[in-house]
């Protein structure tokens, strides 16, 4: 396994509760129904998980550590979910059997992980033969942006020269086909989405969220200890953030590739 680039940060874990698999999985869910088992992989702190739980049968949800888990866990017991169970996986080698879920999902994680191909062949060899295999993962090097900044330019390519740096892969969206069928897959249909943030409110969310994950986050961290960057270079990256959000005209895309595979 990779490192986990983002970390657990405050910022990053109000970045990932505000998913809901409405905006993070609406290429998937017309393919749910409720008596489907889903192995969801990645689950951070479980909002997407618990969105899918209350469309199928039964949801196990995955991470890679104990610390990791007990987000998703303290989610489902704070809304009461009882068709959800929790478990300590490595998506490289799950310890799961043969065929034993309708749907394996994973947002956002194909991205962080050492060799996303095997994560694929993994991900197919625990899914029932026609169920489906689905992954959403963002491209970094498709994120566009107005007003032009050179503080965002720089923050994007500090990220993904740090993500690279742990082994991960920032521009996986365009790689989900290729990866596939590296894995075996043949049947696979492939899509798009974006999230946008273009009104004041977004604009404001998106850009303080940014802005504290490049002060106070793993991330932050890293950059200053590999000499990357000082702590005055992501100070200049934070202000630029704020400065995008503040601006009227506003806009940023956040590029999704998404594929469904068949098992």
């Amino acid at each position: 396994m990779s490192t986990y680039t983002h970390g657990h940060h405050e910022a990053v874990l109000r970045s990932h509760r505000w998913r809901t698999a409405e905006n993070s999985a609406a290429y998937l869910l017309p393919h749910l129904d409720a008596a489907q088992r889903l192995l969801d992989v990645g689950a951070g702190p479980g909002t997407i998980t618990l969105d899918l739980a209350g469309r199928v049968a039964q949801v196990t949800a995955t991470e890679i550590g104990e610390t990791e888990v007990e987000l998703s866990r303290q989610a489902a017991a704070s809304q009461g979910a009882t068709n959800v169970d929790f478990r300590v996986e490595d998506v490289h080698a799950l310890s799961i059997e043969n065929d034993a879920y309708d749907v394996v999902h994973a947002h956002q994680v194909l991205q962080h992980v050492a060799d996303p191909v095997q994560a694929l062949r993994e991900m197919k060899r625990v899914t029932t033969p026609g169920g489906i295999v689905a992954v959403r993962d963002s491209d970094y090097a498709g994120f566009v942006w107005w007003p032009e900044s050179t503080e965002l330019t720089e923050w994007l390519r500090l990220y993904r020269d740090a993500a690279r740096a742990n082994g991960g892969e920032p521009d996986a969206g365009r790689r989900l086909v290729s990866w596939a069928r590296a894995a075996g897959f043949a049947d696979i249909t492939a899509t798009s989405s974006t999230w946008c943030f273009a009104d004041p409110e977004d604009r404001a969310w998106w850009g303080s969220m940014w802005a504290d994950r490049f002060t106070d986050s793993a991330v932050a961290r890293q950059l200053v200890d590999s000499g990357d960057a000082t702590t005055a270079d992501l100070a200049r990256v934070a202000d630029g953030w704020r400065s995008w959000a503040a601006a009227e005209d506003g806009w940023f895309s956040v590029l999704h590739g998404e594929v469904l595979a068949r098992a």
